[in-house]
């Protein structure tokens, strides 16, 4: 083959691969579907509508998420739920508590919103004075879930919300499987049952019949309140009263050594050589419904007041919120003993910072830092304090030893009476002898 040959089939061969690639990507661009797009093994549609939502939010989608984001009317983030037909069995729970001023009405509120989107009271639990409140339950049907729950956080302030969906469709199926199984398995020791003759067989398939037959009606009672839960939500809806109660607690603790506080909270009440370094850790919190401000920490015993304190966590300038936390530090030498007594009070008020009922809150801590001596010549007081421990010790032991001897008192007693009976006798006789 000359080279002229040889570079012509090199020509048509390329002029070849060209047409075809060509081909190719005609029947791959031009051929397809635009509204598909490859989509793993098979093709998604896109519509050009679907196709705009994905390249910019509407503004539907927007002013869902924001309102989604919202906080309730007592300060608490509403749950969305999406309640949606997925096939599946699914129970939907949920628990609020709602302050409201007037507990009954709003009971009777309540249960009429309830009526209205199809559910019922299930159950209900009310308490008057001094704390009036009323633990309500409902059923409702799940597709008018959310719009239940919107309804109940509407009368009043929502405090709490827990919301949550249990699917249990596998449970069911489970359920239903080993009711087929029992359902077999009665129908079998039945026909067993009418075949025996034999009276202990009798008795045997009668006792393995009345346990197969218990554990069917069991399972089909399962079964009913699975299902009944499923079709019907249920809703526990807590209405508590709407008042300031304030309220301040105080957890005092203690460390040995000097760090500036990073190690609080400490554990309880330490033992200590005399002269040691403790840090002493005081964690205020507001436990009740009601703002707190105006804070003061005195303790005689530390000789301590709120502006010696080293602050660790929390805000002093502002006002407490409820559920909050102050935590602070002192740093003090156990010289000796010590019982503290810590006194925390603080001043309710409103949002706006002005003082509610012109009072104040207050709470009292104690806590016993042992100190003991280290070793050394012992000082009078401490020889007094063991003087006198080992005094009480003694008087125990003899109150002990005297309890213990009375009841057997009258042992001695009858001994030395016996024995001068038998003492008496050959006394007596001898008499006789001389006498006759």
């Amino acid at each position: 083959m000359t080279q002229r040959e040889h570079r012509l089939r090199m020509v048509v061969l390329a002029v070849v691969l060209l047409i075809v690639a060509a081909a190719c990507t005609s029947s791959d661009g031009e051929g397809a579907d635009p509204g598909l797009e490859r989509e793993g093994d098979g093709f998604a549609a896109v519509t050009p509508s679907t196709a705009a939502s994905a390249e910019a939010p509407s503004d539907d989608r927007e002013s869902s998420s924001t309102t989604a984001g919202q906080l309730g009317t007592g300060g608490v983030e509403t749950v969305v739920f999406q309640i949606s037909d997925l096939g599946r069995d699914i129970i939907f729970t949920a628990d609020l508590t709602v302050a409201v001023t007037d507990v009954a009405a709003a009971g009777e509120q309540a249960t009429r919103l309830i009526q209205g989107v199809g559910g019922f009271l299930f159950g209900q639990r009310t308490t008057g004075d001094p704390t009036p409140m009323s633990i309500l339950t409902f059923k409702v049907p799940p597709e008018d879930f959310q719009e239940a729950l919107d309804r109940l956080g509407s009368i009043g302030d929502l405090r709490t919300q827990n919301v949550s969906a249990d699917d249990v469709t596998e449970a069911l199926v489970d359920v239903e499987s080993r009711i087929n199984t029992a359902e077999a398995s009665v129908v079998r020791l039945r026909s067993l049952l009418e075949a025996a003759v034999d009276i202990e067989t009798i008795v045997e398939l009668e006792n393995e019949l009345l346990e197969r037959e218990t554990q069917l009606e069991t399972l089909r009672g399962r079964l009913r309140t699975l299902e009944d839960q499923v079709a019907l939500a249920t809703i526990t809806l807590t209405l508590t009263e709407a008042q300031n109660r304030p309220a301040v607690s105080m957890n005092v603790t203690a460390y040995r050594g000097h760090d500036g506080g990073i190690s609080c909270p400490g554990g309880p009440a330490p033992t200590v050589d005399q002269g040691d370094e403790v840090t002493v850790c005081f964690e205020i919190s507001n436990f009740g419904d009601t703002l707190l401000a105006d804070f003061e920490l005195r303790d005689p015993v530390l000789d301590i007041e709120l502006n010696d304190l080293i602050l660790l966590f929390g805000d002093l300038g502002t006002s407490l919120e409820p559920g909050d936390s102050i935590v602070l530090a002192a740093e003090t030498v156990a010289e000796r003993s010590l019982r503290t007594q810590t006194t925390v009070t603080a001043t309710p008020v409103d949002e706006d910072g002005e003082v509610l009922s012109n009072r104040t809150i207050a709470t009292t801590v104690t806590m016993f830092i042992q100190a003991v001596n280290p070793g050394g010549i012992p000082s009078f007081t401490e020889g007094l304090r063991t003087s006198w421990e080992v005094l009480v010790k003694l008087v125990q032991a003899l109150i002990l030893f005297a309890g213990a001897v009375i009841p057997f008192f009258w042992v001695p007693v009858v001994a030395w009476l016996a024995w001068r009976l038998i003492r008496r006798r050959p006394e007596e006789a001898r008499t006789r002898d001389a006498n006759a």
